[in-house]
C-alpha cells in the first residue's frame, strides 16, 4: 500500500475506448504515471502493450489501473487487459464521440461481465458547448440497454485539469459500491507481462483473479506445467509478502529463464490446474456480429491474457444467429487452463472483430457428440444445477472408472469446504460410493448398480451354459467384464457380494449362491457307470482317459469335476482317481497299521494294498499330503494329528 493508505477493498480499475480518445493521457494527470513506456508507443503516440498505475482516491482507497490500447489492431491486448477488472471507465473523446472501439469495447466489457463502470468525456476543452450537447445526447443512446446506462458521466480535460477533481470524488463514490472480492479457491494469475530485472532474475506482471499467494510459495505455470517458487512480490511498486486477489502483482520467479514464459500463460498455486486442448461452454453471438455462426467456424477464443486459434462445435444446431445463445465445445489448437464460471471472449478469425462470448462450464471435457440429448441435458445442469447436481454429476461421468476426490475442486472450481459437505450428503442419499479410500476414488450409484448386475448376470449366464461346472474361475469372470481394467472396483464388488451372500467364493472359483450343480437323466446315467466302473476298480482303477475312451460322449470332464467337488472320487494325481470309499477304507486300514508297528516302507504298503507299484507310490504320497503321514527316510509314520 501507498503510504497513508488504510487496508481497505482490492479494486482494479481498467480503461476502454477508441485510440486517441485520452485514455493515457487521463491516467498520467490523475496518477502522473506514463503508462506508455515503450520507445514505439512514443513515437507513435499510440497505446499498444498494457500499461499499468495505482492512483490513491481522497478516501484513501487505492485503485490499481490498467490502460489498453484502443487501436483495433490490438484489440487483443485489450481483452488481455480487462481481466480482472472491477470497474471500467469507458473512455469517449468530446471532439469525436462514440466510434468503433469505443463500441467494441463496451461488448467486450459486457461479454466478460463486468458489472459497474462510468464514462469519462474527455478533450471538452476542444469543443464548444453546442457540439459538447451532442456528444452527450450520443453517448446517451450509445449507453441504453447497457450495464453502463446509468452510470455517471464525468467530462474532463487532462490538458487543463478540468473535471479532475470531480472524476476522483464519483470515482471514490463508485469504490463504496463494489463489494469485496471473493478469494477463491485457487491462486491464479493470468500473465500480461514478463521480463528480466538485472540482479533479481525472470519478473511477471498481471491481475490476481483468485487466491493468495505468499513469498516462498511453490507455484506452476501454466499451460506448460513447470514448477518454480515465489522469490518476491510487489504491489503497486513495493515489496509485500502477500498478494491477493483483485490487486496488481508482480513476482519474481526463481529459477525461470524469460524465454519459458509468454502472455497468455497463467501462474496458479503447484499442480492446482490441468491444461486441456478444449472447453465445453454457453455460447452467446452478439446482436451485432455481422453473420450467423456456422458449426466448425475458426475463431479466435480469448480467455485471462491469453489468445488461441480455435474451432467452434455448435452442439444442438447448424448455425448460430446473431442474438442467440447456444451449448458448443470449442477446441484449440494449443492447449489453456480454465476453470468453471471463467468468461471468455471470441473474436472471428478474419476479419477480426469481437463476435462473441459466454462463459466457461466444463474445463476438462471429453469430446462432444452433437444433437446428443444426453450431452446437452448434462450441460444444462452444469450451466443453471446447483453444486450438489454438478458434483453428482461429474462423478456418473467417471462411469466405472470412478472421480477421485482431489480434482473435484478444480472440475467445479468450488471450495474444500463446501465441497465436502455436498460429498457427505450425496453419500447419506446413497448416490456416490467412496470405494477405494486409499485414493480417494467415488463411484456414482448407478454405476456401481450396473458393475454388480453384470457380475451377477455374466456368472447367471455361464451357470446356463455350463450346468455340470461349479462356478467361474476369479479372473476369467474379470476378463469377461467391460470395466476389466479397473482391479479395485472388481476386487471392492466381488467381496461385497460375497458379504451379502449373493455369490460363493471357493478358492478361485465364483458362483451364485443359488447354482447347484444338476444333472440331465441321461448324465445321471453316465455319472453312475463312472461311479460303478470306480468302485470295481478298488485299488487299481483305470486312468480317467482309459475311462473316457470306455463311455465315449462329451460330458466325462464335467461329470468328473462334479463327483470330485461332491467328495465322490478323489484324485491322487493327474488323471488317476479312486472312489472316495476305497480310499477310506484304505487310510483306515493304514492308520491301524502304523499305530500297531510304528512305521511302513513301501514293500509293506505294496502288499496291504496288493495294487502295483503304479499305485502304491501315488497313494503313499497322497496320504503323505492328506497329512495322515510323515515320510522319515523310506519309511512313513503316522502325523501326530491323525492319532
Amino acid at each position: 500500500m501507498l503510504k497513508g493508505a488504510t487496508v481497505m477493498k482490492q479494486i482494479i480499475l481498467g480503461t476502454a475506448g477508441h485510440i486517441d480518445h485520452g485514455k493515457t493521457a487521463l491516467i498520467k494527470a490523475l496518477t502522473g504515471i506514463d503508462t506508455d513506456r515503450l520507445k514505439e508507443e512514443k513515437e507513435r503516440g499510440i497505446t499498444i502493450e498494457l500499461g499499468f498505475a495505482h492512483l490513491q482516491l481522497p478516501s484513501g482507497q487505492v485503485l490499481g489501473i490498467v490502460d489498453v490500447p484502443g487501436h483495433e489492431k490490438f484489440v487483443k491486448n485489450m481483452v488481455a487487459g480487462a481481466t480482472g477488472i472491477d470497474l471500467v471507465a469507458m473512455i469517449i473523446a468530446a471532439d469525436e464521440g462514440v466510434m468503433p472501439q469505443t463500441r467494441e469495447h463496451l461488448e467486450i466489457c459486457e461479454l466478460l461481465k463486468v458489472k459497474r463502470g462510468l464514462v469519462v468525456l474527455t478533450k471538452i476543452d476542444m469543443v464548444d458547448e453546442e457540439w459538447l450537447e451532442l456528444v452527450r445526447e450520443d453517448v446517451r443512446e450509445f449507453l441504453s440497454g447497457t450495464f453502463l446506462e446509468d452510470a455517471p458521466v464525468v467530462e474532463v480535460s487532462s490538458l487543463t485539469g478540468q473535471g479532475l477533481e470531480e472524476l476522483l470524488g464519483v470515482l471514490d463514490e463508485l469504490v463504496k459500491e463494489i463489494p469485496e472480492r471473493e478469494t477463491g479457491n485457487f491462486f491464479r494469475l493470468p500473465i500480461d507481462r514478463v521480463f528480466t530485472m538485472k540482479g533479481f532474475g525472470t519478473v511477471i506482471t498481471g491481475t490476481t483473479i483468485s487466491g493468495e499467494i505468499n513469498t516462498g510459495d511453490e507455484v506452476t505455470i501454466y499451460p506448460e506445467g513447470f514448477s518454480t517458487r515465489v522469490r518476491g512480490i510487489q504491489v503497486h511498486n513495493r515489496e509485500v509478502s502477500h498478494s491477493r486477489a483483485g490487486l496488481r502483482t508482480a513476482i519474481n520467479l526463481q529459477g525461470v529463464e524469460k524465454r519459458q514464459i509468454q502472455r497468455g500463460d497463467v501462474l496458479a498455486s503447484e499442480d492446482s490446474l490441468k491444461p486441456t486442448y478444449m472447453v465445453d461452454v454457453v455460447l452467446e453471438l452478439l446482436p451485432s456480429a455481422p453473420r450467423m455462426l456456422k458449426n466448425r467456424a475458426k475463431v479466435r477464443f480469448h480467455t485471462g491474457t491469453s489468445e488461441i486459434i480455435s474451432t467452434v462445435i455448435l452442439l444442438d444446431r447448424d448455425e448460430l444467429k446473431p442474438g442467440d445463445r447456444c451449448y458448443s465445445q470449442i477446441r484449440l489448437e494449443q492447449p489453456t487452463v480454465v476453470l468453471a464460471h471463467d468468461r471468455y471472449v471470441l473474436r472471428s478469425y478474419s476479419p477480426v472483430r469481437t463476435i462473441g462470448g459466454g462463459e466457461i462450464l466444463n474445463a476438462l471435457p471429453q469430446k462432444k457428440k452433437r444433437f446428443s440429448e444426453k450431452v446437452l441435458a448434462e450441460l444444462k445442469v452444469l450451466d443453471s444445477g446447483d453444486l450438489g447436481r454438478i458434483t453428482e454429476q461429474y462423478i456418473a461421468s467417471g462411469r466405472y472408472k470412478g472421480v477421485k476426490r482431489s480434482i473435484l475442486p478444480f472440475l467445479t472450481n468450488a471450495s474444500k469446504k463446501s465441497l465436502e459437505k455436498i460429498l457427505n450428503d450425496l453419500a447419506a442419499q446413497k448416490k456416490i460410493m467412496l470405494f477405494d479410500k486409499e485414493s480417494g476414488l467415488f463411484l456414482h450409484a448407478d454405476f456401481l448398480g450396473k458393475a454388480r448386475d453384470e457380475i451377477t448376470k455374466i456368472l447367471a449366464e455361464y451357470h446356463r451354459d455350463f450346468p455340470l461346472k461349479g462356478g467361474l474361475l476369479k479372473e476369467e469372470l474379470r476378463s469377461r467384464l467391460k470395466w476389466s481394467d479397473n482391479q479395485k472396483l472388481f476386487n471392492y464388488l466381488v467381496n461385497q457380494l460375497v458379504e451379502e451372500n449373493v455369490i460363493v467364493q471357493e478358492r478361485e472359483i465364483l458362483r451364485l449362491k443359488g447354482h447347484r450343480v444338476t444333472l440331465a437323466r441321461d448324465q445321471e446315467k453316465v455319472r453312475s457307470k463312472i461311479e460303478e466302473i470306480y468302485l470295481k476298480g478298488g485299488l487299481q482303477p483305470p486312468y480317467f482317459r482309459e475311462v473316457k475312451e470306455k463311455l465315449g460322449g462329451s460330458d466325462a470332464d464335467e461329470l468328473l469335476q462334479v463327483m470330485v467337488k461332491d467328495g465322490i472320487l478323489v484324485k491322487v494325481k493327474e488323471d488317476l482317481y479312486f472312489h472316495r470309499n476305497v480310499i477310506e477304507g484304505l487310510r483306515k486300514k493304514l492308520i491301524e497299521f502304523l499305530r500297531q508297528n510304528g512305521e511302513i516302507d513301501t514293500p509293506e504298503f505294496k502288499s496291504m494294498t496288493n495294487a502295483s507299484r503304479k499305485y502304491t507310490i501315488p497313494l503313499l504320497e497322497y496320504f503323505d499330503h492328506s497329512q495322515v503321514t510323515v515320510r522319515v527316510g523310506d519309511k512313513r509314520i503316522l502325523r501326530k494329528s491323525s492319532t
